[in-house]
Formats: structure tokens, sequence, C-alpha cells
């Protein structure tokens, strides 16, 4: 079974059929102003932040035949006065089309449906640097008779604070309240607010076209007072709507437009507005702008050209079709979505204030896209820093909106750490990558405050940012428990773990010694003199993860706090974890036998036909001691699922290690775009990576979840590119260093990097895996794999050939 297929000449996946297993979303817009649609028109929009701003109502809890924030109802007239209603997204009418085609596109859907006769083409998109939704919709009569034609754009608000759309449903309908803002020769801009946001944020709903009546009363649109469906509104079988203005309850806009008779083979179109704005007197011009047709061609025609910048970055052709089609399409257009959206609004993140951008997943998020948009993402680096507190830790959260920051579930245990172990590592590796990929050294002398807040709100202090990158480290050196690990605080990357205080940490170990490889390079290119102490500290790391951590046949992966190891053969339940034995690679503490059985341990005991297993085996039963991991039966997620964020560290560890095969064969069975036949069993998108698959202790081994907003996209973009392909930025140039399968000849990448096009060219005559043997640029052979940037600063092209060999 599939649901579509990929159309890489377009960039898109086209879904063929409106009953996926599960909806399946695609991102339009920015956090500043978008959200997500649903390939059944559905969609959630919001305005800076989808918890405090909040425009649209979506739930993703309900059934999947239901109307979900926004839709679109067809009206054909027939000849007894009665009407013949359909959607051409198939929910909620659920009547049958004759064809169904969604175009996932880069920040954009296209549908095109056709239902007696009646083709509709729809796209949905949001301007570039405008804060509106536009809806475009195309009606065409192939029919061969006349038709009488009405279209009718719904759309349902919530209140803006999203959490207390649930949880007060007394005060925050008595606030909601609906008002035409602006009517002109047939055309409305129809208007809701919540009654204290009057002045501050209101809503509108326009259109192109003359509007004969509109609704804002839910329950008069639905009718039989109120008990009416989505499925059916009893007033659309009226000629008109109420045209009534609600002043509180469920608020909707829906606006009614008479197309007028349509000959056979006649087209008409109409173009919809959904937006925010303090001032409807400023917005009316820019309103005017995009109801015509050519401004709104031509704003897509811009969208379309900022798509073709960002992945122009980097274009590769490998022997591999689904590999190329990730690497230069799916993957990086993830990447983006997760750096504006962090685990924040999604299918499966509600955005309802429980979470906002995280410290941890934001970190990791941006160094997906520092080669496309290093000021954006510079941008946000420099928030994170603000949410770092003095000591060098962090707040586990922030909301963009108003960057108040907390820290996460560490509040809600009085028995653990009010810190993560790990938060304030990430921010590290963030830098330094954006350093490799900019060259931009003075980046390191810019200040950004602390969190720690005065009386007044304000901060206490303020530090560079190499200031806050060595609070960080020193935060983890001076907190470590008795074997002289770090301690991990309520949790580390594996935030289901929480064990009581006094636990340490083998991930957080090694996740300070990539820090410290990081961070000394940079120092010594500045002339830092702690560069010799973090030589220090990095030796006496890695000896002791390799005295304390080794466990005979791989790494452990905790002390719990009365010293009792985790991940280890002494343990029933829990005996090896993934990320115990790639980050030991990582960082450079595993080397020779170790490095082998570590990595082999995870092939023989972790690795299954669909991913690598988070840990086997999983616990049985619910243990309040070690934490939130217990709470899934096995198989699921962190309990022996497959986790799909630690699988990339495990391939870019076998690169590391020179097997390039079993490195590719990793990155292939993961690939969304290799499910795609399988949708039966995986039923989450195959065009873009889910975060967690069932694992093969559980029943429904292969099933995919929370797709879209996951640290796998960052970290599998980068290990396809930085270390499968091997094309790597640093501090002084470009490194080409491929670890590829062996059966591959070769392969051709375009990468811009510091404002030069680079071509590269890599050729594997003698079908190794690793070993760059010559590496010749704009035709002169240079030592090493690294391409010295100042060397080529008056070069606009480069060329380069590698060849891998011994």
């Amino acid at each position: 079974m599939n649901c579509g297929y990929f159309l890489d000449e377009k960039k898109e996946y086209i879904i063929t059929t409106p009953k996926t297993p599960t909806k399946w979303i695609n991102y339009i817009g920015t956090l500043e102003f978008g959200g997500f649609v649903d390939h059944t028109g559905g969609g959630v929009i919001c305005a800076g932040d989808p918890a405090l701003n909040r425009i649209t109502k979506y739930i993703p809890q309900i059934p999947l035949s239901q109307m979900n924030g926004e839709t679109l109802y067809i009206r054909l007239h027939r000849e007894n006065g009665e009407y013949d209603i359909f959607s051409p997204f198939y929910t909620p009418v659920l009547k049958e089309t004759e064809d169904f085609r969604c175009a996932v596109g880069l920040g954009y859907n296209r549908w095109s449906t056709v239902y007696k006769g009646i083709e509709v083409e729809i796209l949905i998109f949001s301007p570039r640097g405008s804060r509106r939704i536009i809806r475009s919709i195309k009606v065409t009569n192939k029919s061969p008779e006349k038709q009488e034609i009405d279209i009718i754009p719904v759309v349902e608000y919530t209140h803006f604070d999203a959490l207390k759309q649930f949880t007060n449903a007394d005060w925050a309908p008595q606030t909601m309240e609906s008002m035409v803002l602006d009517r002109k020769e047939g055309l409305v801009v129809l208007g809701q607010a919540a009654y204290m946001m009057k002045d501050r944020a209101v809503n509108y709903l326009t259109s192109n076209r003359p509007v004969s009546s509109f609704e804002t009363d839910r329950s008069l649109f639905l009718g039989n007072g109120g008990y009416g469906s989505w499925q059916d509104p009893r007033s659309l079988h009226n000629k008109e709507l109420s045209s009534t203005c609600a002043l509180r309850g469920d608020n909707i806009g829906a606006l009614l437009h008479h197309m007028g008779p349509l000959e056979p083979g006649e087209s008409e179109r109409l173009i919809t507005q959904l937006g925010q704005t303090g001032d409807i007197s400023k917005e009316l011009n820019e309103i005017e702008y995009y109801r015509k047709e050519e401004n709104v061609d031509a704003a897509f025609r811009e969208l379309s050209r900022y798509w073709e910048g960002f992945l122009s970055v980097m274009q590769t052709e490998t022997p591999s079709p689904s590999f190329n089609s990730m690497i230069n399409i799916h993957n990086p257009r993830q990447c983006y979505m997760t750096k504006n959206w962090s685990r924040y609004l999604s299918l499966y993140q509600l955005g309802l204030g429980a979470r906002g951008l995280g410290f941890r997943d934001s970190s990791q998020d941006v160094m997906g896209v520092l080669s496309q948009i290093p000021d954006e993402a510079a941008e946000l680096i420099g928030k994170l820093l603000s949410t770092q507190k003095r000591n060098g830790s962090a707040m586990h959260q922030f909301f963009p909106l108003t960057m108040e920051a907390n820290g996460g579930d560490s509040r809600e245990e009085e028995d653990r750490a009010d810190y993560y172990g790990d938060d304030h590592l990430w921010i590290i590796l963030a830098v330094c990558e954006y350093l490799k990929e900019t060259g931009d050294l003075t980046f390191l002398k810019k200040e950004f405050p602390f969190y720690d807040k005065d009386k007044a709100g304000l901060p206490v202090e303020k530090g560079t940012v190499l200031e806050h990158l060595k609070r960080g480290l020193n935060f983890t050196w001076e907190n470590r428990g008795s074997h002289g690990l770090p301690l991990l605080g309520f949790a580390d990357w594996n935030d289901t773990v929480n064990l009581p205080i006094g636990a340490e940490s083998l991930f957080i170990a090694s996740q300070f010694g990539v820090a410290l490889r990081e961070i000394i390079p940079v120092c010594e290119e500045i002339g830092d003199r702690d560069a010799d102490l973090y030589k220090d500290w990095y030796t006496s790391m890695k000896d002791i993860v390799n005295r304390e951590g080794w466990d005979g046949e791989w790494y452990r992966r905790y002390y719990d706090h009365k010293g009792k190891p985790l991940g280890s053969v002494e343990n029933d339940k829990g005996k090896i974890f993934t990320n115990g034995q790639s980050w030991p690679v990582i960082s450079g503490f595993a080397e020779g036998e170790k490095r082998d059985k570590a990595l082999d341990s995870v092939y023989r005991h972790l690795n299954t036909s669909k991913g690598i297993k988070l840990s086997t085996p999983g616990y049985e039963k619910f243990d309040p001691e070690v934490g939130g991991v217990t709470t899934y039966r096995p198989g699921a997620k962190e309990n022996g699922g497959i986790f799909l964020h630690s699988n990339p560290w495990v391939i870019i560890a076998e690169t590391i290690n020179g097997n390039g095969n079993r490195a590719f064969e990793y990155y292939s069975q993961i690939n969304p775009a290799a499910k795609n036949e399988i949708i039966e069993e995986y039923e989450v998108e195959p065009y873009c990576y889910a975060q967690n698959i069932l694992g093969d202790e559980h029943p429904q081994f292969g099933l995919g979840r929370n797709s879209w907003l996951s640290g796998t996209a960052s970290w599998m973009y980068q290990a396809g590119t930085k270390y499968i392909l091997g094309i790597k930025p640093e501090l002084n140039g470009l490194s080409v260093n491929p670890c590829i399968p062996a059966e591959w000849d070769g392969f051709k990448t375009v990468r811009r990097f510091r404002g030069k096009t680079y071509r590269i060219t890599v050729k594997n005559p003698r079908h190794l895996s690793k070993g760059v043997k010559s590496l010749t640029v704009n035709g002169e052979k240079i030592k090493g794999v690294v391409i010295p940037s100042a060397n080529y600063i008056n070069d606009g092209e480069i060329t380069v050939e590698a060849v891998i060999g011994e």
C-alpha cells in the first residue's frame, strides 16, 4: 500500500488519496506567522507563539473525518432548487471525488480534485515577509452543462491563549466576538478577536470577490440549534447565511461567494486571506494588494525562488536516488521547519504552553541550517544563550514571544535535580559549527545576558559568547559524581530516564568530550590560554570513561545514585543503550578494540530492519526510581523503541570507524522515502523523518509516530552531508573526506561555502569506503583533506577532485 509518490523534479510529494492512515501535514509560513496544514485542508495558524497567540482551533485527537481549523465548501445549484455540497478536501463532507491530488511542496500545499465534472485547484501558502495565509481557489467547469457554483471558505477561531480555550469553557467563550472590519463594493473583511485584544490583535478573513452573506456563529452555521454537523451544515441549504456578528461563544468566519454560472470549460478564481492586525486601517492597503491575482502569483514565485536559493547551497548526485532526494530536498526542508518550530507545534506537540522552544532541541536544530541561513541561525543562537544561567547550566525551554524560560519537567520531581545535565553543552557544539561554517570568530565577542534576573526582572549579568561557552564547560566539570563522571541532573538527552540526585551519565561525559574537542581549536585560533586546561580535562575524562564505563563488550550508560550501573550485563532490563556506544566514538574516547566492540554490539543487539533501537531489552513494568522510560510498554519510544534521533549518531560513529557500508545501511533503513510502499505499517508521512518507530518488542513493530519536529532531521542531514559525503566545514576551510558504500563509483556535489561555489567530484576506482588518496583543487594537488579558504579568496568557483584509494 502507498498513498502517493515523490515528484522530485518539482520538489513535491503527491498524496493521491485523502484517506491516509493519519493526517499528513506540511508547514507554511514561519513562527512569526504561520503553522501547518494537513492534507485534507485543515490547519492551525498562530502569530509569534502557538500558546500565546493562536488563531485557528485545531484538535488532533478528534476523528480524522472532522473539520479542523479551516475548510472549504463548494455548492452546486440543482434544478429542483436544492444544493449539492462537497468539499475538495474530502473532509468534512466525505463525498468521494473522481480524483484527488495533494502536492506537498516547499512551504505550500496544492490540491487538485474533481467532483461531478467540477475541477477545483487550491494553493495554500504564506507570502514571505507578510503576516497572512493565502488560499487561492480556482474552479473549472469540465462538465458538458452550465453550472451555478458557490464557494464558502470557513475558519474556526480559537482563543488566543490556546490552553485556556480548553480549560476555561466559561471565561474563554465570553471574551470572543466577531465584527465586520471593512465593507466596500461587496468586499468584506470579517474580523474576530478576544475582547481584551481588540486593539492589539484582531484576526481577519477576507477575499477578492463580493460576499453575498457571511456567518460568524458556529451554532448558526451548523444549524439545528447547534446540533448540526460540519459534514452537512444546515445553513448551506439556505440561499444565504445569516450575516450575524457573534458577540460570544464559538466564533467562526464563513464567507459565501456566488461565483456565477460557469459555462463548460470556464474558470473562476477566488483568493482568501487569513491574517492578524492591530490596526485594520493600516492593513487595508496590503489586503488590497493581495486581492490581485498577479500579486499573489508573484508572491508564490518569490517563495519558490527563496527555496531554490535555500536548497542550492548544497546539491549532490550519488548512485542512490532516495539518498539524493532526502539530501537535496526533503531533509533540508525539514531542518528549516525544526529550526522554526523546535518541538513546539505539530500533530503531536500541541503548542498549548507545556513546552516552548527547547534549549537542547534548538541548539541541535540550528546546526542543520547553518549553511543555508547563517544569519537566522546566529539570531537563534543568541536567544538560546540568553536563557543560559550564570552558573553555566541552562533553562530547559523558553517561549519565543516573551522569552520567559523554565526548567521543563525538572520542576515536577522533588527528589530529582532541577537542571538537565546535557542542555548547556549542546550550545557549545552549535556555536563551534557556526564558526566553522562562517569563519566569523568575532561572533565570540558578542555579548548576551544570562537568564538570572533581579527583582525588576532585568538580567543581573551578561557575558561574551565565549564566556557563555566556558561557563557551560565549567559547570559540567564541577558537577561530577563519585566515579568522576558528570552528574545526570534531572536527565540527559534521554529525558525519560530520571534517576535520583547523585546519578551519573556516561552520555554527558562523552558529550563533554565532544564539546572540548570543538572548543580547543577555537581557543588555539584566538590565542586563549584555556586551550591547555581543556586538553587536560579531555585527557582526564577520557581516562575516566574507559576505566569506569567499559562493561566488557560495550560501554555502560549510567550509574544510579547508589553507584549501580545501568546499561550493563548486570541489568535484567536496559542492558545496552545505543547512545552509550556512539558518543564515546564521536568524542574520540573509544579507540581500537573497544571502539570496534562497542559498534559491533550495536549491530548485534540493537539493530533491526527498521532502525536501531535506543536500548534493549525493554522494561516490563513501571519503576518510579528509573523514571518515565518505564511508562511505555517494551518496544515503544525510549523503552526499547527505535528512537530515530539516536540513529544518525551511530552513522557518524561508523564513518569515523571507516565502515561506509554499515553507515549507509543504517542511513537507508530509516530513510522515510523507503517506507512509501509500506504505509499500512508505517502510517506517517514518508517525506520527513519521524521521532520514533515501534521496535521489535512491540506487536506493531514498524509503526511510526511524532513526525516532523525531531532532532533526527538535523542530525541525519549532518550525518549524510558531513560524514557520509564527508563535506565538512572546518575553521580553516572545507574538508572533503567521504565515507561511502564501497560499491559506489563516486559522487558529485556542489557546495556553497563562505561566498564561494565548490564543485566537487569524488572518484572511487578501488571501491573502498574511506581514505582520500589525492585531493586536487583548481588543477593543483594539495596535502591533506582540508581545502584552506585563505588560499582561494579570489576564486569565485573552485573545482575539486578527490580520489579514494590506498
